[in-house]
């Protein structure tokens, strides 16, 4: 376990995070970050592991970067203790913003950290950008992450689009019927 690990390690689950938008020196802990959450055993200590409909990889060092130098986004990070505990994907399109990349770090999910991260993105969606709304799209078979989100205000379109399937950027399908659904939630 490296410095930043062991601090990420010891950050007090009770502390209020501060943000900040990610730079590329930060790229290498996100893409840890956002594995930990998503894929293989360490994701399962959090619920909202992927790892029974993906194995391989959720993102790599390349797709973080891209989100770091977007000229209409950013890569906003949370952090207690000086260590990343979260992070999400803000992205300006026209009167939305669309919000990924979003991960808890496993062992601090269920305390209200993600809802923290939420609450700030939507806050500078609208301070920022002016935007109407927020959009995200989820694996439609996560009902369990989907019921979170409704519970947030967000709300399910209807509107799916194929999971890309072949390109193991994002990940190894573990099924076949594997979709996104677009969600959306009004900001004003």
């Amino acid at each position: 376990m490296d410095a930043a690990q062991s601090r990420t390690a010891e950050a007090d689950p009770a502390a209020a995070p501060g943000f900040r938008n990610a730079t590329k020196d930060d790229v290498p802990a996100i893409v840890e970050l956002i594995e930990s959450a998503y894929r293989g055993d360490a994701s399962r200590v959090g619920w909202t592991t992927e790892a029974d409909l993906l194995g391989g990889q959720r993102t790599d060092p390349e797709g973080v970067a891209a989100v770091v130098d977007a000229e209409h986004g950013r890569l906003l990070l949370a952090e207690r203790d000086g260590a990343l505990v979260a992070c999400c994907q803000l992205e300006h399109r026209g009167d939305h913003v669309y919000f990924g990349m979003f991960a808890v770090r496993p062992a601090q999910q269920g305390g209200g950290l993600g809802k923290a991260v939420m609450a700030e993105a939507e806050r500078l969606a609208r301070a920022e950008w002016g935007a109407s709304e927020m959009h995200m799209t989820v694996i439609r078979q996560r009902e369990d992450l989907i019921a979170w989100y409704e519970r947030r205000g967000y709300e399910r379109t209807g509107q799916l689009t194929p999971f890309p399937y072949g390109d193991e950027r994002f990940g190894i399908p573990r099924r076949a019927d594997l979709e996104f659904e677009l969600l959306v939630k009004p900001l004003v």
